[in-house]
């Protein structure tokens, strides 16, 4: 079964783009290289079940197992120790990463109370784009009930784009609910 998403792509984006930015060859044209979800969990210092459920809750909404994270540095006022257990992440390649994206633009980013849209200053420089999430209640996978605490997440999107410009126009293209241009609001 092909994705919405990614039929998107190969039908309408990818000769967008090329007529856009006149590539010459189909390879130069923007694409998505994975999509990173990281939820860090403050409270796992003092309690290491919270990362268990954190974990569970990560699984649930990318349909992929989540991996442990551990502290790099220790930071003495946070009573944090370098290797302790301190958050979880996912990293979604191929019909994963379509799927997902395509419930985040279509689904979940609608659900969040007094959405206008995504800032435009979330670009990298490099054409990556990072977003951050309040709680993961607005994902329909999380039982409203059985959460014990709204938790956020951190979600980076990874392209091929050379820069911010490519970056946002496909980006745009693929259905990423950005705000509009500060020249095009009034």
């Amino acid at each position: 079964m092909a994705n919405r998403l990614k039929e998107k792509y190969r039908s309408q984006v990818r000769p967008q783009m090329t007529e856009r930015f006149g590539y010459k060859n189909v390879m130069e044209v923007p694409k998505l290289e994975k999509v990173v979800i990281n939820m860090s969990v403050g409270e796992a210092i003092v309690n290491g079940k919270v990362l268990d459920v954190a974990a569970s809750e990560l699984a649930a909404i990318s349909g992929q197992r989540a991996v442990i994270t551990k502290a790099k540095k220790s930071i003495a006022a946070f009573k944090l120790r370098e290797g302790m257990n301190i958050g979880a992440k996912v990293t979604l390649r191929g019909e994963r990463m379509y799927m997902f994206l395509d419930k985040l633009f279509n689904i979940v980013l609608p659900r969040i109370r007094d959405f206008r849209g995504l800032p435009r200053k979330s670009f990298d420089g490099r054409g990556n784009y990072n977003l951050g999430l309040r709680e993961q209640l607005v994902f329909p996978e999380i039982n409203y009930d059985k959460v014990d605490k709204a938790r956020g997440m951190d979600i980076t999107i990874v392209t091929t784009a050379k820069n911010d410009e490519e970056a946002t126009e496909f980006l745009t293209a693929m259905g990423l609910p950005l705000q509009k241009a500060a020249g095009a609001q009034r």
